[in-house]
């Protein structure tokens, strides 16, 4: 299950990647916005709350550039989000840092490149291993230890 979020910018690929999803059989929580004007950090907080809360495994956020999306997720414990507007990054965010959400500026990528890029988030796992202590020294900074 993968919870889906956009401003207004991201709208129309939002749209397009809940397509391409559903198309190939995955479920999808649809988190807002509808097209009107609206404050980006809401949205995040809807898509990473059915996170944390156990109702989507990852999710995907899109607005202008990514930026102002992943920056409101990363304040929500327990997300680890990365903007991405390249297969490379989108591949080894999964592999090494089990990033569990998406996010993507509607106007610095195209349709296409983002549904590849939805692609190798979706089927990526985490390598887990070596990396596995990092993740745990982040945790650690989100714990304030």
């Amino acid at each position: 299950m993968i919870a889906i979020g956009c401003d207004h910018a991201g709208y129309d690929m939002k749209t397009g990647i809940i397509k391409f999803l559903e198309d190939k059989g995955i479920e999808v929580i649809d988190c807002g916005c509808d097209g009107s004007p609206c404050d980006y950090p809401v949205i995040a907080k809807k898509v990473c709350e059915n996170i944390t809360h156990g109702k989507a495994d990852k999710g995907i956020l899109i607005c202008g550039t990514g930026i102002g999306m992943s920056i409101a997720a990363n304040k929500i414990k327990g997300i680890r989000a990365s903007v991405c507007s390249e297969h490379f990054s989108v591949k080894y965010t999964r592999l090494h840092n089990d990033a569990n959400v998406l996010c993507m500026g509607a106007r610095v990528i195209g349709e296409g490149i983002a549904q590849e890029l939805t692609d190798i988030f979706v089927n990526t796992e985490y390598e887990g291993g070596r990396h596995q202590k990092r993740l745990d020294l982040i945790k650690e900074i989100e714990e304030n230890k």
